[in-house]
């Protein structure tokens, strides 16, 4: 099955509103031929500067996602936002379960269910990270955790829904350490979570779902990684902040989805 391959920068606790409608803007420049028929572009700012980039955005083919969502539809949950808040900013993805919210936040795999349904519900299309921690890699438990992760994490979600979610791994012990995962090493854990999800929603479903990669992807590494059949996008850190890098890396990974 053909995948269209999808690249989501995460600008996790940086640019405030003007910087991030600047960076949209040379965001557009610097992908201003670019066959967005072959990529779908995101980017997910922090909430305060959401509006910014929603008007930055507007008509080009760049979307928007949000960092984190709550499950429920208002109530005393103070620092948080509702589905229905973030559907009011305009923006169409959001990211669940970042492997810093579970490390800092105290994300669990039932949070991250809770949030996934309302992310559904309100028609939002989920970005869903799951990972192992270096302690886990070394233990030989990555397939347990992934399989944990999965298994709870989409926990009562239809097929219907399932094929609508990306997936973004996250190898923990990768992210800002300056380590990365081999080629091999990330197409081996997409493919494991590939049949996770299989066993989840059903092989149909699994094949139309969208994992990205997460472990400190950059442009000099996008094109090998992308070139894994499972691999169908990066989830993107620091090589997002800034136009020239991202776009680099945006076009080293259609280029690699091409071989």
């Amino acid at each position: 099955m053909s995948r269209k391959i999808i690249v989501a920068g995460n600008w996790k606790m940086n640019k405030n509103a003007a910087e991030g409608k600047a960076l949209v803007e040379a965001l557009k420049n610097e992908l201003a031929d670019l066959d967005f028929n072959e990529v779908e572009v995101v980017v997910c700012p922090p909430f305060t500067t959401i509006s910014s980039v929603i008007e930055a955005a507007s008509g080009s083919a760049i979307g928007v996602g949000a960092q984190n969502i709550h499950w429920a539809p208002s109530g005393a949950f103070t620092g948080e936002i509702s589905a229905d808040m973030l559907v009011s900013t305009g923006v169409k993805y959001v990211i669940i379960g970042h492997s810093e919210r579970r490390q800092y936040f105290g994300e669990t795999d039932a949070t991250v269910n809770s949030r996934l349904k309302a992310a559904i519900a309100a028609g939002l299309i989920p970005i869903v990270c799951v990972g192992e921690t270096l302690a886990e890699r070394e233990g030989n438990r990555t397939e347990e955790v992934l399989a944990r992760q999965i298994t709870e994490g989409f926990a009562g979600i239809s097929a219907e829904d399932g094929a609508k979610i990306i997936v973004a791994y996250e190898p923990v012990w990768a992210i800002g350490t300056g380590k990365t995962a081999t080629p091999d090493i990330a197409q081996a854990a997409h493919s494991f979570i590939r049949s996770q999800l299989a066993g989840v929603f059903g092989t149909d479903a699994a094949e139309a779902i969208r994992i990205q990669y997460g472990g400190s992807m950059k442009p000099e590494n996008a094109r090998a990684l992308l070139s894994q059949p499972d691999i169908d996008g990066g989830l993107i850190g620091g090589a997002a902040l800034k136009a020239d890098s991202f776009a680099k890396l945006i076009r080293e990974a259609v280029a690699g989805s091409k071989n």
